[in-house]
Formats: C-alpha cells, structure tokens, sequence
C-alpha cells in the first residue's frame, strides 16, 4: 500500500536521500529514484520545495519515490492562447475587469475597517 504526502529533502548522498515527510517522519529515497529527479531533489534540497512523494511502509522505516508529476505543454500553451484572445473582448474604453473588481474589494475593505475602528 502507498500513500502519496509531501515532504522536503533534508539530505542527498551516494545511496539515496532523506526526506521529512509532512507529519516529521523521516522516509529514505532509493538512489536510482534521486538519479531520476536529481534536479528536482536538489531544488527541494536548496530551496526547501516541498515535493510530492508515494509514501511505502517498509518495516520501521518509509520509503519514497517522487510521485508522478503532471505537466502537459500542449495544453499550457493551449490555455495561455485561450486568455490572450479574450483579452480582446474587453472593451477599449473602460477599466479591464480585473482591476475594476481590485477597486470595489479595496474599497468594501477600506468601509468595513473605518466600520469597526471609528
């Protein structure tokens, strides 16, 4: 049975990594897995990035291996397309709508805190 938590790499070596697990428990990686995803081990080593592990229960101590990561670039390019012709319908004139509705949550912020601080 494994589990998929996120953890953080808190050492890299010859045979493998040690990485902290979300409730603190400590779980070993195998090396051929760091070899795999050595860069992104790394990252999660310097920068302390949280990755997402399938957790095994091997006797007194957990296993690791880095949990697939889902990325399609076809797709992202397919949604940064998408947006960049929307913005196209918003009229010329006015305000975009993202920033009118930055406006009125600043300004109901701005009511409620005189609101309660009179």
């Amino acid at each position: 049975m494994s589990d998929t938590l996120k953890g953080v790499v808190i050492n890299l070596n010859t045979y493998g990594a040690t990485i902290r697990l979300e409730g603190g428990e400590l779980a070993t990686a195998s090396a051929s897995d760091v070899a795999e995803h050595r860069d992104q081990y790394q990252r999660s080593l310097f920068a302390r990035k949280r990755l997402a592990f399938e957790v095994r229960q091997d006797g007194r101590r957990c296993s690791v291996s880095l949990a697939p990561q889902i990325r399609d670039d076809e797709l992202e390019e397919h949604i940064a397309a998408y947006l960049k012709s929307t913005q196209e319908w918003e009229p010329a004139d006015v305000m975009p709508a993202a920033e009118r509705h930055f406006l009125q949550k600043k300004r109901r912020a701005a009511y409620f805190a005189a609101k309660q601080h009179p």
